[in-house]
């Protein structure tokens, strides 16, 4: 038995080989329950080493020189050599899993799949040679062999080659990821589930896993889903959905957007809120989306599902019914006196309008039916700006339907402060119709708004037929500045009436000029 160690150890030159292989046995062990992950590459690792052992114990065995078979045969050259590389190749597996899993995890550095196992076969492959050049093979003859075999074998697996190339491409650049989910030139979407050598696949929101050559990643148009750098995953979906145009966007946006941010929906991000926004009209309704980002990419249809559920809902409330493909003809009997009759409604409802301006009451009713047939009517949405301060504009607006505010931006600044709250009936701009002067603060349109506009010209004629309406509209308009005036610098009664004189000339010089009278 002393004979066999002495010749086990005697051909490895390794003294007390038992114990070297038991540590590595032990090692294994200890590594496996530190990573469970790798215990089946570690468990075969040392099966591996296990067959390496008893080959090199056989090769020991025929060693003996009572055998007659000489360290110079080829059988025995072929079984020790097999043995001593079958036992690296189980030690660099381990090594593998020491650096890789323990060193480098311990370091936050993971290495891609693909250089791991790029690194073990150049690993295996050194082995080999370093062995081959011990039991006295010449490498210069199998380089030489070694070259023209790799061309050959190159050009015949050329679609394989560059699969693996575009393999390992992807893992070094970390282009795409494991968990990442891609789009396919618009055909193939899903989650990556692997990246091999030859291969990804990707696993689809009906659980059916595509196999996709690394090749046609690389010549094809990939989108990654949701990625940005050092932010949450998050994608953008769209929901659509019709309303007949006869109801204002306004109040479609206003409802649906008051169903989406009032409580949480599930993997709906809150940052961005959801929203919604109209993308298109059509001849009978307008097409509407609501847009919202997706933290679970898995759950595009059931998110789209509640989504929809609260629209549906939200519209209902706001007694806004969806559209439904229909064709109506309508019919209508036209003739002179229906269209004498609607002229005359809308010209009276101007009328009534224009009645609500302080410095018109002296207008008599024919120069009101004549000024109203020269209004412009003028509708903005929640939101807009319907004057703006500074501008010049020579016309006034008188409101019919709707809120808007008042907001004053003091000379320099960015910030505006609110001074007054717009109702149905009230006018504003008068400044700019009566004298020309640029506009003294911007008004807001706070819903949908529905405003008739005066033009200068419209209210020329009226001035110049009746030349002293003017003295009644400047002591009316001087009002309204003291009053503002008034409000701003705090003036007590006597500083009142002392500009109100000179103000009330002073307007009345500046419109006659305005209207060139």
């Amino acid at each position: 038995m002393s004979g066999f160690w002495a010749n086990l150890q005697a051909q490895e030159g390794m003294a007390g080989f038992q114990w070297v292989a038991l540590a590595f046995v032990v090692f294994a062990v200890l590594l496996g329950a530190m990573i469970p992950a790798q215990r089946a590459k570690l468990r075969n690792a040392v099966l591996l080493f296990g067959v390496a052992c008893v080959g090199l114990a056989l090769s020991a065995f025929l060693f003996n020189p009572a055998l007659k078979i000489g360290e110079q045969t080829v059988f025995y050259k072929l079984l020790h050599w097999t043995s001593l590389l079958l036992a690296w190749i189980a030690f660099i597996n381990v090594v593998s899993v020491l650096v890789a899993d323990v060193l480098l995890h311990s370091l936050r550095l993971e290495l891609p799949r693909i250089l791991r196992d790029l690194l073990l076969a150049l690993a295996y492959v050194v082995a080999a040679l370093t062995l081959l050049t011990r039991v006295g093979v010449d490498l210069t003859g199998i380089v030489a062999t070694s070259a023209v075999m790799t061309a050959v074998i190159g050009f015949s697996l050329q679609d394989t080659l560059g699969n693996i190339i575009g393999g390992v491409a992807l893992q070094l650049e970390r282009t795409i990821n494991i968990d990442d989910w891609i789009r396919i030139n618009d055909k193939y979407e899903g989650r990556v589930t692997e990246i091999r050598w030859r291969q990804t696949s990707i696993e689809t929101r009906d659980w059916d896993t595509v196999v996709i050559p690394n090749s046609f990643l690389l010549k094809n148009q990939v989108v990654v889903l949701g990625k940005r750098e050092g932010l949450p995953r998050q994608h953008r979906q769209w929901v659509y959905f019709n309303v007949d145009f006869r109801y204002p966007p306004a109040d479609v946006i206003y409802w649906v957007e008051k169903a989406l941010q009032a409580e949480p929906i599930p993997d709906v991000a809150a940052t961005p809120p959801p929203h919604c926004l109209s993308t298109d009209i059509h001849e009978s309704y307008i097409t509407y989306a609501a847009r919202y980002w997706l933290k679970d990419l898995a759950a595009t249809d059931p998110t789209n599902s509640i989504v929809r559920t609260r629209v549906y809902a939200a519209l209902k409330r706001g007694g806004i019914p969806l559209s439904i493909p229909a064709q109506t003809l309508f019919i209508t009997e036209d003739d002179a006196a229906r269209r004498k009759r609607k002229s005359e409604e809308d010209l009276q409802q101007r009328v009534t309008v224009l009645q609500n301006v302080a410095f018109l009451h002296g207008l008599t009713a024919e120069e009101l039916r004549q000024l109203a047939s020269h209004l412009h009517f003028a509708p903005f949405v929640r939101g807009e700006a319907i004057m703006v301060q500074g501008a010049t504009a020579h016309s006034l607006y008188l409101m019919n339907l709707g809120e808007a505010e008042v907001r004053v931006t003091a000379d320099g600044g960015k910030l505006s402060s609110v001074v007054a709250q717009l109702e149905p009936g009230d006018f504003f701009g008068e400044m700019g119709l009566m004298t020309g002067e640029p506009r003294a603060a911007t008004v807001v349109a706070l819903t949908d708004v529905e405003c008739y506009r005066l033009d200068k010209e419209a209210f020329r004629e009226i001035v110049q037929s009746r030349p002293e309406l003017l003295e009644s509209v400047s002591h009316i308009l001087a009002e309204r500045r003291m009053e503002l005036e008034e409000a701003r610098e705090g003036l007590n009664e006597e500083a009142k009436q002392l500009r109100m004189a000179h103000a009330k000339n002073d307007m009345l010089e500046r419109i006659r000029r305005f209207f060139t009278m």
